[in-house]
């Protein structure tokens, strides 16, 4: 006998006990803190008070086709939504922590709610509770629905990359080290798109330097 696939959901604990309290909760995730090329995406949203959607959970578990339908349903029932790009520059600027950190905290004063939930980082933001949640895109409607906004966002940007730097592969590795993007800065070199602080983009721009 084949055994049943159990099906993911968020529990949403935490939404449900702030809306049990009349309180707008606000979900914040990113995409793209690990890849060498390509903007960091933040993206927030606040669903209605009893929302449920047992399709929406962490973006890295839903497949692609699945997470473009859910952008479009996730935009068509939040109440607001948020959604941030953060360029190579600002990452390079502030370390992509304090990037990610930075933009989370922008979407956090932003947001029409004095409850903040984070997938894993901290924040202090004034007259705002905050709460960080390991795995938070796994426990959180609301932290799912901004990982999926800003999954979305970033993979369209990097196929858009793709056509203007076809060499690097981007609408595949999605500016991720693959062995192909690997490759490619050493016979290419560094696009303006690259994060010059990054390890293995920092070592060609070193050997550029001497030249």
């Amino acid at each position: 006998m084949c055994a049943a696939k159990i099906r993911k959901t968020c529990p949403n604990d935490y939404e449900h006990a702030f809306w049990q309290e009349g309180f707008a909760v606000t979900g914040i995730d990113e995409a793209g803190r690990g890849p060498l090329a390509g903007p960091l995406c933040v993206a927030g949203v606040v669903f209605p008070e009893g929302y449920e959607n047992p399709d929406i959970y962490d973006s890295k578990s839903v497949s692609e086709k699945k997470r473009d339908l859910l952008y479009d349903v996730i935009m068509e029932d939040a109440l607001w939504f948020e959604i941030l790009i953060v360029s190579e520059a600002d990452i390079d600027r502030y370390d992509i922590y304090h990037a990610d950190q930075r933009a989370m905290g922008m979407i956090a004063e932003d947001a029409p709610s004095e409850k903040i939930l984070t997938d894993a980082m901290p924040l202090e933001i004034p007259g705002k509770e905050v709460i960080s949640l390991i795995k938070g895109d796994q426990k959180s409607i609301s932290i799912a629905a901004g990982s999926i906004l800003a999954k979305v966002t970033r993979d369209r940007l990097m196929k858009m990359y793709d056509a203007m730097y076809p060499e690097y592969g981007f609408a595949k590795n999605k500016g991720y080290g693959t062995r192909q993007h690997l490759d490619a800065i050493e016979k290419y070199g560094i696009t303006p798109i690259h994060r010059r602080s990054f390890a293995p983009v920092r070592s060609v721009q070193m050997k550029l330097d001497l030249f």
